[in-house]
């Protein structure tokens, strides 16, 4: 089968991950992979590419330039789409790049498209581009939300999901991760036999408990991670503030791994008088691996999310894991397998709960170790993949069904 992908190379976020992840897995099955993604004219003619056209893989490390525009003869050809703007959150695209799709589609003949969503206005010519061509179409729809929608970031997210439903619609499948995002498209009028629930995965070998030096590197008795982006939807202050409230001793670090808008102004507050240690935006995964592996417990004190990556590689590396019920974080940790901390209260739980995990380290190793076994039980990587080729068999084979009386 040849899938025609179009996806986020960079800046780095999660869709990055999840298209990196999620093609490299594809790649290993044998599939054939054609990835189509954005990138703006000064990036076309880099050779600095994370893209390895030899194996026909992304690299270890996200590199923030994407790739030349050649169609390569391998494994997977790359094509780049031309546009104006690419942030983490949205992209905006020149007016030719549906032209360049088109023409792409057209000389690639994949079996199928999957877009993993990057919340540009071609996301909304996407179905009639594939219905000119004969093509099925598949989507990942990765807009955060909170469930009860309690807040104006909510709010604002849950537009979104009311500006893509029409539109999703008309795509022959839409992947969300959780059952509530399935049932909010299905409110807004997505058709339910259109919408699948297929979780992120994980790969649990990689992303596993193992020897680190991070402790010994930081001296550090415990060590507390925060890894995503400094954005205000992330609710970092909150846990910043009960961090310094607790005053849990200088053997107790908070690690913070990530970049942002914010990151600079609470730089400026927090730090290491706090016993508070910014290690920025990290691109290698072996270190980002090693700094989980290295730590004791993770904090994703969210307003909004989808289902979050980074908490599902905290889970698989063995760490305790306390993360707000926005989204599908919730789902991940119910029933033990982690703390769920309720999205208005964060701060509040936090003073708690941070000084009780630095007092009874047993705790963090028995929570740690479920974590664990759920990420194995729900999100691994194999798992999420065996059900996209399931989903894959059949648009295809729907789309292959005769129409009745035409037969």
């Amino acid at each position: 089968m040849h899938i025609a992908w179009l996806g986020k190379k960079s800046p780095f976020c999660g869709n990055v991950t999840y298209s990196r992840e999620v093609t490299n897995a594809l790649l290993d099955r044998g599939y054939q992979v054609s990835f189509l993604h954005f990138a703006q004219e000064a990036e076309l003619d880099t050779d600095n590419a994370a893209w390895n056209v030899a194996n026909g893989k992304w690299g270890k490390g996200i590199s923030q330039t994407p790739f030349s525009g050649s169609l390569p003869a391998a494994s997977c050809n790359e094509v780049s789409l031309p546009c104006l703007y690419k942030s983490q959150i949205y992209t905006i695209p020149t007016f030719k790049s549906s032209k360049v799709l088109m023409k792409a589609l057209r000389r690639l003949q994949p079996d199928i498209v999957h877009a993993s969503l990057t919340l540009s206005p071609l996301d909304f010519l996407l179905p009639e581009i594939c219905q000119e061509l004969k093509l099925p179409l598949v989507a990942t729809f990765h807009p955060p939300f909170d469930r009860k929608l309690r807040n104006l970031t909510s709010g604002t997210q849950h537009l979104m999901y009311q500006l893509y439903a029409p539109f999703l619609a008309h795509y022959d499948c839409t992947i969300v991760f959780s059952q509530i995002q399935r049932d909010i498209l299905v409110r807004l009028g997505v058709p339910e036999e259109r919408v699948a629930v297929i979780p992120n995965g994980v790969d649990a070998i990689k992303y596993s408990p193992g020897p680190s030096s991070l402790k010994s590197e930081l001296g550090a008795d415990r060590i507390f991670v925060y890894q995503g982006r400094i954005a205000p939807e992330k609710n970092v202050e909150a846990l910043l503030k009960a961090w310094k409230q607790c005053d849990l001793g200088p053997r107790n670090l908070l690690a913070i791994v990530g970049d942002g808008p914010l990151a600079a102004s609470l730089q400026l507050f927090y730090g290491e008088d706090e016993g508070i240690v910014w290690l920025g935006f990290i691109a290698d995964e072996d270190r980002r691996i090693e700094i989980l592996r290295g730590a004791d417990v993770f904090v994703l004190p969210s307003l909004v999310e989808g289902l979050s990556l980074s908490l599902l590689e905290a889970m698989a590396c063995g760490l305790a894991c306390l993360a707000t019920d926005a989204g599908a974080d919730g789902e991940a940790l119910e029933s033990g397998a982690g703390v769920v901390l309720h999205t208005q209260r964060v701060r509040s739980q936090l003073q708690t709960l941070l000084p009780l995990f630095c007092d009874h380290p047993e705790m963090a190793v028995m929570l740690g170790q479920k974590a664990r076994q759920r990420a194995l039980d729900r999100y691994t990587l194999s798992q999420n993949i065996t059900e996209l080729e399931n989903l894959y068999a059949g648009v295809l084979q729907h789309q292959q069904m005769p129409i009745r009386g035409l037969a």
